[in-house]
């Protein structure tokens, strides 16, 4: 997180006045404690953060899907992105409307760019939250409607014609099913013999990048008759014109102009803008088109659809084209009917899509001036639904697929929703590809620039999901744009030319985890040489040969601090081991020596040193002491963030297990709370991202009580401390669960699934810098630990060791060329592990699993498609490691069964 120079921060702070006895009635209903998924005040924890066992052990129940209802108020903040990633953000609404539409390349800062009264704090003067600051959270976002949509249904029956749109208003109850990347919207009439569903997303397939990058939404909507008798129905879509709709507003400006266009089994209406002067829109953000489109038959498209919305309006009076002046508002419709019997069930397919080339002003490097990435593949609007259209089958398939994929789990619903849906950033303004590949993203929707390595570094999901676009990220930017002579990395890129000590960190680690989700070395080859300068770079930082890096340099906390800090410390060494297992896979023995030497020492000295009994410090610098910032004696939310990020790619323990477990209970005793009420009250300078009333991981505690705990200097920064902020809040939950501190983990996790309650905000906007936040995406390491899971890709080796139900155990999973489901089950005295691809393929010669009986192992087979592949394996403690005699290559719809 960065604040820009030109904005003073520290002015901020004492303008807003972020104390809070007044919070304690903040007009956003608070629901107490991490256990209130029922009812506000449900499931208080005491005051010690002792734990109830009923509570704790309901945490672990597989439940049901996340269903939100219009009757309980908890639709109105819905926003969950539908469109494609990297193309904009569009929101679907609580009730199924489309919403925001942040499609035209504006690039504000935060979803709805403002400045919020806070009116709950008791000292200070001027109290305002801009987005950056959590408006959105104090403050959620909604009904934001820059252009004409929606749907509406007529339904004939009985003699009667009934017309409804598909509205907040118009339907007694909707219910919202909230799986990202599809939601699923059930409008309830029992009036109306109809069961009707909306299934709405954009086409999401992991490993598959470009399909995943259309400029589209899918609206779906499946109709049933419940009824004994016939019933005829109509379904009408419509969208305006928003085609320069910003840029052009004067008569003289131009034409709108839409266009019926009928095909064989789809309908759409094109949305273009012609101008007077074509040069004076050539570089603006909302220059483009728009489509939309009906996929199937018995439709016709409407080129000028009348609102306020009427029974006429599901009437196709006109077709052709219609152009209007650019002051005026020009509706596209398209409309569909048809008869079902007593007991049928139909579809109706809707696209809406966009294409607007422009990246936009704000963004002003040379591979953003290309334009979007989509460019490579569409031309216009039309293009991307004729694509759609074309493929239709194959993306919803896979698409929903995917969604089967990861719910289908043992693994509680609402912990599979919360570790993934953060993704869903990648389809929001936060983040960007251009059309000559690169990647690139804010930290939040429009603020802090240039894929900023000591934020992005948490974000673990990308890898695993889109694992070519971080291998890409990587060669591109950081060791490519980005690396300098020395070995650093700039840490926003061309934004700020010079690196950040924990991004660097990151940066090497991702390298490794890259690697790992790679089909072969080709990676790492390609790459090692500049990934051994940045290691380096970091081995360089170490100025009195210890092991622990003391140079003074940038960090995500926005400062430089100085002397020896236990979570970069520990990062560094985490780093730099990865270093060394890149080394050893290169054959460059000498520079794995090195970096052994280094880690070795490191170890043993942030051991030593940096532990003071109950978690790790921040040693000052033996010249300069405490004058600059720092957490010093604090208890710091990341001081074993090394640890942590080890566990992300299998390279084993960077700190003394015992010590890493006290630190972590510490970090619970201190930092976690069940209200963080009463410690914000004592503190200013933070910003609202969790009130009284809510449960969170503090970022520093001061359990010493000492006078200035985070050094001399008053600087605006030492606001960050009392902050929650759930990036690090979900990283320390990975680490809590790779740890075996299952319960600590999961209520921290549900602690933040329930300050995103839609009854209070967004369920899909956590909130930091800003919206849609980049680090937020750490929540997909938690399911990782949960699993257990290592992968690496060139070695063929994949491991599973579950944290808990291990004796029925079943989720998904994601390698470099395939995904599928991983199961396993023991009855009696046989254990059964189960791999089922589903996309893809997976090559595997060792894998990895636990011994779940006490009893010896008498015989251990490998089938797959019937056919028994031959393997050897070894046993270390509980750890059974089974090596395939030779390589074998699971393909899709294809399985592969070990039992022991």
């Amino acid at each position: 997180m960065q604040t820009p120079k030109k904005i003073n921060r520290r002015n901020f702070i004492r303008n807003t006045g972020m104390v809070t006895a007044g919070l304690l009635v903040s007009r956003i209903p608070a629901i107490a404690g991490p256990f209130a998924w029922n009812k506000p005040g449900n499931g208080k924890i005491s005051s010690d953060n002792t734990l109830n066992p009923d509570l704790v052990k309901s945490l672990y129940n597989r439940g049901a899907v996340t269903t939100y209802l219009k009757s309980k108020n908890e639709l109105q903040y819905i926003g969950m992105p539908v469109g494609g990633i990297n193309c904009g953000t569009v929101y679907l609404g609580g009730d199924g409307r489309l919403w925001l539409w942040d499609i035209f390349n504006k690039n504000q800062e935060g979803i709805e760019p403002k400045v919020v009264e806070w009116n709950k704090t008791v000292q200070d003067m001027g109290k305002k939250v801009r987005s950056r600051d959590g408006a959105c959270y104090i403050q959620p976002s909604k009904d934001i409607r820059p252009i004409e949509q929606g749907f509406a249904i007529k339904v004939k029956y009985q003699g009667a014609a009934i017309v409804k749109r598909f509205h907040y208003d118009d339907w007694e109850e909707i219910k919202f099913e909230a799986t990202y990347p599809i939601a699923i919207v059930r409008y309830i009439d029992a009036k109306l013999p109809l069961e009707i569903k909306l299934t709405a997303f954009s086409p999401f397939i992991p490993l598959d990048e470009d399909n995943s990058n259309i400029p589209a939404t899918i609206q779906s909507f499946e109709i049933k008759n419940t009824g004994n008798e016939p019933v005829e129905i109509a379904i009408v879509g419509w969208l305006e014109n928003a085609v320069n709709k910003f840029s052009a507003t004067a008569n003289g400006d131009g034409k709108r102009i839409n266009t019926v266009i009928n095909q064989k089994d789809q309908v759409s209406v094109f949305a273009t803008f012609t101008p007077e002067d074509k040069a004076k829109y050539a570089d603006a953000g909302d220059t483009g088109s728009m489509c939309l489109s009906f996929i199937g038959e018995n439709a016709k498209g409407i080129c000028s659809f009348q609102l306020p919305f009427s029974d006429t309006s599901f009437i196709s009076t006109d077709g052709g084209e219609t152009a209007v002046n650019a002051s005026e508002k020009l509706i596209a419709g398209v409309v569909s009917s048809q008869k079902l019997l007593s007991g049928e069930t139909i579809k109706k397919d809707f696209v809406i899509s966009w294409h607007f080339p422009n990246v936009g002003k704000r963004i002003d490097i040379p591979d953003a001036r290309t334009g979007h990435y989509y460019l490579n593949k569409f031309s216009d609007a039309r293009a991307v639904a004729d694509y759609v259209a074309q493929h239709f089958s194959h993306l919803t398939s896979q698409t929903k697929l995917w969604n089967s994929t990861w719910y289908d789990s043992s693994l509680p619903w609402w912990f599979q929703e919360r570790t993934f849906l953060n993704i869903s950033a990648l389809a929001t303004t936060t983040s960007h590809r251009f059309k000559t590949g690169r990647s690139w993203a804010w930290e939040g929707v429009g603020a802090c620039e240039g894929n900023c390595t000591h934020v992005w570094q948490y974000a673990q999901a990308i890898g695993r999901i889109f694992p070519g676009i971080e291998r890409d990220n990587r060669q591109r930017v950081d060791l490519g744009i980005s690396l300098q002579e020395d070995g650093g990395i700039w840490f926003r890129g061309e934004y700020d030319k010079r690196p950040a000590i924990d991004g660097q960190a990151g940066r090497v680690l991702g390298c490794l985890r890259e690697h790992q989700m790679s089909a072969d070395n080709t990676f790492l080859k390609n790459n090692w040489i500049n990934i051994k300068k940045a290691t380096q770079f970091i081995i360089n930082q170490d100025k009195n040969s210890d092991g622990m890096t003391d140079t003074p340099m940038e960090n995500t906390l926005d400062a430089v601090w100085d002397g020896e800090i236990a979570w970069i410390v520990g990062l560094c060494i985490a780093a730099v081991k990865a270093g060394g297992v890149m080394a050893e896979e290169m054959n460059d023995t000498i520079f794995a020596a090195r970096c052994k030497e280094y880690v070795a020492k490191g170890i043993k000295n942030m051991d030593e040193l940096l532990f003071n009994g109950e978690y790790y410090i921040h040693r000052p610098d033996a010249i300069k002491g405490r004058k600059g910032i720092g957490s010093y004696n604090t208890c710091h939310i990341d001081q074993v963030l090394g640890q942590s990020w080890a566990w992300q790619v299998g390279i084993g323990r960077i700190n003394n297990k015992e010590k890493t477990l006290t630190a972590l209970r510490s970090l619970w005793k201190h930092n976690f709370m069940k209200d963080v009420g009463p410690f914000e009250e004592q503190h200013s300078g933070w910003r609202p991202y969790a009130l009284p009333g809510e449960s969170g991981m503090v970022m520093n505690t001061n359990p010493k009580n000492e006078p200035h705990p985070f050094g001399e200097s008053d600087t605006w920064q030492i606001g960050y401390f009392y902050e929650c902020m759930t990036g690090f809040e979900h990283q320390v939950a990975s680490h809590l669960m790779a740890e075996g501190m299952t319960d600590e983990s999961l209520i921290l996790t549900r602690a933040v699934h329930d300050r995103y309650n839609a009854f209070k905000r967004n369920p899909f906007n956590e909130i930091e810098c800003s919206d849609h936040y980049g680090r937020a995406m750490a929540s997909y390491g938690t399911f990782i630990t949960a699993c257990g899971f290592e992968y690496h890709g060139p070695k063929g080796f994949i491991r599973f060791a579950p944290k808990w139900g291990k004796e029925n155990f079943k989720a998904p999973f994601t390698t470099a060329l395939g995904w599928g489901t991983y199961s396993q089950k023991k009855t009696r005295s046989k254990q059964v592990h189960l791999f089922e691809l589903k996309y893809g393929s997976l090559q595997l010669q060792k894998i990895s699993l636990e011994k779940m009986d006490p009893k010896e192992i008498k015989s251990i087979s490998v089938i797959m498609d019937g056919q028994k592949i031959p393997a050897d394996f070894t046993l270390e403690d509980a750890t059974i490691l089974i090596t395939l005699l030779k390589p074998v290559s699971i393909q899709a719809n294809k399985s592969l069964v070990v039992s022991i």
